[in-house]
């Protein structure tokens, strides 16, 4: 969440920010955010004096009693009796005040970085890079993916819809195999960068939620356990991010790395039509995530070190590729600046996105009190960021249409000592 601290010394940055993005009333929100901010403080004021004057009259009750001064002893403890109640009084006026400027805080988004482009939908994103890779030519014969995955039987929705439901499929036989071959490039291509691999839980509970920032913002579109108040992740950034929740880093343990494959789950699925269609959109789906904690100073060029590593491995697969800095309309709620990959489907022709690669700079770290101890013993937030590195549907989506060749589907070559085959053949 953001830093009253910022609000209050960049107001007009805050406010132009916000109303970049759309927030009608953008300036109001923010004042309230100050008015309560400058309660709190007043409050606190009025309670350490109450506590002072508490702690002062208990000493010398005391003090009293030893003197034998009775009377005036007794009128003593009835004014600390009163201080007490006043002192009660105090917190839990100051604790409302808290707890309505933290959700104040809690439903404002991050104030875009001066790069990002204004706009409302995707159609206002910034096309930073096409790459020159060649667009297959399918002739008038290619199909899309969800006809190859029939026809090959690799993946099956209505076995999926009839064990689960909607967005929920089976990958059979090669389909199978090509999930564990890419998810396992996706890994040895982290480690090989850096990465320290870990394999988090895929359930989190709230605070962690509220920590990176999915709740209250997505509450809607994550699967919640109402028993247990818990969360099924919609992404592994959740859990790997929340590792360093409430914890204060030494400054030469930076940058911290991490990689982590795991399932998604996400209710957003939406109607059916040719754009959410068999692997274009789904409620459960695989994806390896890229996560750092860094130096402020540091964190863009980290961004920037982030972005060629989802490069290398997009162009590794052979896939036309472009890459998009998002305006402010599509910026996700705790980014600063996010660039998208979207690879070409030349079945669909069309591009599917498949990665999103973000800085927050101290946006969720402020939520997760995350901290780095530098070495004049001073305290500061962190940056984080991640990335997709990748998530699969969509790239295995265009990896059958792209490839496919009649009576079989090639395979990039990269993959082919993780796979164990070269090509998708009828079974």
């Amino acid at each position: 969440m953001l830093q009253v601290s910022i609000i209050e010394k960049d107001f007009d940055r805050c406010v132009k920010g916000l109303e970049k993005r759309g927030i009608e009333g953008a300036e109001s929100l923010l004042k309230d955010v100050l008015r309560l901010d400058e309660s709190r403080k007043k409050l606190q004021g009025e309670l350490d004096e109450v506590l002072h004057e508490s702690n002062k009259l208990a000493k010398e009750i005391g003090q009293l009693f030893q003197q034998g001064k009775r009377e005036e002893a007794e009128a003593a403890k009835a004014k600390s009796t009163e201080l007490k109640q006043k002192s009660k009084e105090l917190s839990e006026e100051m604790n409302g005040i808290e707890q309505s400027l933290t959700k104040h805080l809690y439903n404002i988004p991050n104030i875009p970085h001066e790069s990002v482009p204004a706009g409302k939908t995707d159609e206002d994103n910034e096309v930073v890079k096409l790459a020159d890779e060649t667009i297959p030519n399918l002739g008038d014969h290619k199909k899309p993916h969800w006809d190859l995955i029939e026809e090959f039987d690799i993946i099956d929705f209505e076995l999926g819809n009839k064990v689960t439901g909607a967005g929920f499929p089976f990958y059979k036989k090669q389909g199978a195999r090509l999930v564990r071959g890419m998810i396992n490039y996706f890994l040895d291509k982290a480690i090989e960068a850096g990465y320290e691999e870990v394999l988090p839980p895929v359930v989190i509970n709230e605070a962690s939620g509220l920590g990176t920032g999915q709740l209250p913002d997505k509450e809607g579109q994550m699967y919640h356990m109402e028993a247990n108040d818990q969360y099924l992740i919609p992404t592994a950034e959740v859990p790997i991010t929340n590792m360093y929740r409430d914890v204060i880093l030494k400054a030469d343990q930076l940058p911290i790395k991490h990689a982590g494959h795991t399932p998604c789950f996400r209710r957003e699925a939406g109607s059916w039509g040719s754009h959410v269609r068999g692997l274009n959109r789904l409620h459960q789906f695989d994806k390896v995530e890229i996560v750092q904690v860094v130096k402020p100073s540091q964190s863009y060029e980290v961004l920037d070190q982030m972005v060629a590593h989802v490069e290398e491995i997009i162009k590794s697969l052979g896939l036309p590729y472009r890459i998009l800095r998002l305006c402010s309309g599509d910026l996700g709620f705790t980014s600063v600046l996010t660039y998208d990959f979207e690879v070409y489907s030349a079945a669909q022709e069309k591009w599917l996105e498949v990665s999103s690669v973000s800085n927050f700079e101290t946006f969720q770290a402020n939520r997760l009190k995350l901290r780095i101890k530098n070495s004049d013993g001073k305290k500061e937030l962190a940056h984080t960021l991640n990335g997709s590195a990748l998530a699969l549907p969509r790239i295995i989506a265009a990896v059958l249409e792209n490839n496919q060749a009649g009576d079989h589907i090639k395979m990039p070559e990269v993959l082919h000592p993780y796979l164990g085959f070269k090509e998708i053949r009828k079974r």
